[in-house]
């Protein structure tokens, strides 16, 4: 079973909108068991939406297309899949009074253009859209799948998870397709390849590995598919225990886990409280920290110490220090670890300071060089890192590290 994605859109081909809604439905086909064939963008033109269906209908079982179902002149969509399919368009009266309510509870006027969101073509089906006024459409037409839908992310996640999921359901016969993903940090993708190559050379044929990396981190999808539900799983949990017997120190969680939340899991398990003294990551090991629900319960602060009088007025970073170590020493991270652990009496405490970049390194210190300490009231572990010559990564590099630092303190 085939599927493609056409999005239409002058707006996508020059960049001015990032294409979100081909990734999100390719996870959904990925979890009907439906295999992704190919994605296409096209522009606002009739001639070029015509050829993509029709090359799309040569290769594919099911074509999805989003965009172009609006009230205004370059929303094509419609007027083209009736040229495609010589028919014509009807007034849907469901939709109409819909559309017509929307607009009244609203009190705006009730254009004639907004009218024309009723209209679809005479021999789809509609597809209900409760978070807007345009419809999307279902065809089937020679035991192939035309799926029409709005090109607004919402609306069409609303219209495909719950009118076009259970059409396809009901109009194939799928397999079970079971993912499960491993989230991985502190160590690269060739050194984690290495130490699982065994377990990849023997996985069963119904089981696929996938390395995805990332800055600072590496997912281990496994992908199984079959006709017994419970025996996919099972298949899949017995390859997981393997992978934790192997490398369970760097796997921090699973599925859609961050390491953030997974630390602030921690925390909150252990009735523990967390503060940070960050000096080149800028306060953003703070912002992981607190963009999870809950957070107030375990964090209680940070103090961005960039300047180095900060670091001496509120984290008591001796001149000592500054001159004989540098700001981006051991024994600055130290010093700013254990007194913003004490300053704020907290259970543990992260402290940062490196060279981000672009400039500002020497040959003792290149740029990307980044000291971490993670403090609790027994212990100090400190860690030096080269994190690279470019600003971005090495800020994300070092919140990933210290983080799992901490985790690995906690556990």
């Amino acid at each position: 079973m085939k599927a493609e994605i056409i999005t239409i859109g002058d707006e996508l081909l020059i960049g001015q909108v990032i294409d979100t809604n081909s990734a999100w439905l390719g996870q959904q086909l990925s979890l009907l068991g439906i295999s992704l064939y190919q994605r296409t963008a096209c522009g606002d033109s009739k001639e070029h939406i015509l050829s993509c269906l029709k090359d799309a209908e040569n290769r594919s079982d099911i074509i999805i297309i989003t965009g172009g179902l609006g009230p205004t002149k370059d929303d094509i969509t419609k007027k083209t899949m009736c040229e495609y399919f010589n028919t014509t368009l009807v007034t849907d009266e469901k939709v109409l009074e819909w559309v017509t309510r929307i607009f009244r509870m609203r009190k705006m006027e009730m254009l004639e253009t907004n009218l024309q969101q009723a209209m679809i073509p005479a021999i789809s089906k509609t597809l209900w859209n409760r978070s807007g006024t345009a419809p999307g459409m279902w065809f089937d037409i020679n035991n192939k799948i035309f799926i029409s839908l709005p090109g607004v992310p919402f609306e069409m996640k609303t219209i495909f998870e719950e009118e076009a999921i259970p059409l396809i359901k009901n109009k194939f016969t799928l397999p079970f397709i079971y993912h499960r993903t491993l989230q991985t940090c502190s160590i690269g993708e060739s050194y984690l390849a290495e130490k699982i190559i065994d377990i990849e050379e023997t996985l069963p044929h119904h089981i696929k590995l996938a390395y995805l990396p990332s800055v600072g981190a590496v997912r281990l999808r496994l992908s199984a598919q079959g006709n017994n539900e419970s025996e996919v799983i099972n298949d899949v949990a017995t390859i997981v225990n393997k992978m934790y017997e192997r490398i369970g120190e760097y796997i921090y969680g699973e599925n859609n886990d961050s390491l953030s939340e997974v630390v602030g899991k921690l925390l909150t398990n252990k009735n523990k409280t967390l503060a940070t003294a960050e000096s080149c990551t800028g306060g953003f090991i703070a912002h992981q920290i607190t963009s999870n629900p809950g957070s107030s319960k375990y964090f209680t602060g940070s103090i961005i110490s960039y300047d180095n009088k900060i670091k001496q007025q509120e984290l008591n970073v001796s001149n000592t220090i500054l001159s004989n170590d540098g700001a981006v020493s051991e024994a600055c991270v130290k010093q700013m670890a254990t007194e913003i652990l004490s300053k704020f009496n907290v259970d543990y405490a992260i402290a940062t300071s490196g060279i981000a970049g672009p400039d500002g390194g020497s040959e003792e210190k290149p740029i990307g060089t980044v000291w971490i300490a993670v403090a609790s009231k027994n212990e100090v572990i400190t860690k030096k890192f080269n994190m690279g010559d470019n600003r971005e990564r090495t800020i994300l590099r070092t919140s990933i590290s210290a983080l799992d630092m901490l985790r690995k303190m906690i556990l």
